[in-house]
């Protein structure tokens, strides 16, 4: 039963549909739930103009505060008023798009989508606690799923990444934390609780909240992860749309970027003051 049990969401990869009995969360803000509510319905909501209270990361023009990779080639570029991205980047080093700012805590809001997969990748199957599902030899047992993968990083921190891709464990893991935490809970809290994704193609919509070292992550209006510790992330830096895969002999390899974003928002939160000295003689 376990096995049939972790095997049930490949067929919501395959679909692109929720599982019966998934567990629906309410999103964050009311201004968050209409904006899901009406992205349910078909309707398109006003593309980067930020909600009360936040400021707009993109303008949906170029990229000013963004720092593009030295040497892309124009592969990270503004289509549309989206950020389109072919996974092909030509600069020799860091291949990332990078905000220029670095920011603590936050409340980070964007909307993301997978143009297209690119091939059969070899996934593990990922159990709730973070570990993978073995054969009876203790190694993993992977299935060929159609795949394409890009993230957020935040913080400065390729480790804690949050994930987008079409792996059956869904979007909004933490890669980096989940497959070299030795702290059991740790793993567990980093692990999606469910798979909200769309369909490839369509767009997703993260809402991305930072406070010390916790992490919550809603994805399509679902809590995806709650206040999950990323032991050690630094306490402050830049964020990054993540490059990955890329093109090898004229092919993309299956785990490639191709990705586009758009309404990226983000709320800076007040951190945890040091307390403060007292007046001499008090």
């Amino acid at each position: 039963m376990k096995t049939l049990a972790v095997l049930l969401p490949l067929a919501a990869v395959l679909t692109g549909s929720p599982l019966v009995g998934q567990e629906r969360k309410k999103p964050l803000t009311a201004t968050l739930k209409a904006e899901v509510a009406a992205e349910v319905r078909g309707e398109e909501a006003d593309v980067n103009v930020p909600p009360q209270g936040f400021a707009a990361l993109f303008n949906g023009k170029d990229f000013a505060g963004w720092k593009v990779p030295e040497g892309d080639g124009g592969h990270w570029k503004v289509v549309d008023g989206v950020i389109d991205y072919d996974a092909a980047s030509e600069a020799e080093g860091d291949k990332n798009l990078w905000t220029e700012k670095e920011y603590g805590d936050f409340v980070l809001m964007l909307d993301w989508r997978i143009k297209e997969t690119t091939g059969l990748f070899a996934m593990p199957i990922v159990l709730s606690d973070g570990t993978h599902l073995k054969d009876a030899t203790g190694e993993d047992i992977k299935l060929p799923l159609p795949n394409a993968d890009s993230g957020v990083y935040l913080r400065g921190s390729s480790r804690s990444q949050v994930n987008i891709w079409c792996w059956p464990i869904g979007s909004g893991e933490v890669y980096g934390y989940r497959t070299q935490a030795q702290n059991p809970e740790v793993r567990a809290g980093v692990t999606p609780r469910l798979r909200a994704d769309r369909r490839v193609g369509q767009w997703n919509k993260f809402v991305i909240v930072m406070v010390g070292d916790r992490l919550t992550v809603l994805l399509n209006g679902q809590t995806v992860l709650e206040n999950a510790q990323l032991p050690d992330v630094p306490a402050k830096g830049a964020l990054a749309l993540q490059h990955h895969g890329g093109l090898r002999n004229g092919e993309y390899t299956p785990a490639s970027s191709l990705v586009q974003f758009r309404n990226i928002y983000i709320k800076e939160l007040p951190t945890a003051a040091a307390p403060a000295a007292k007046a001499v003689g008090q």
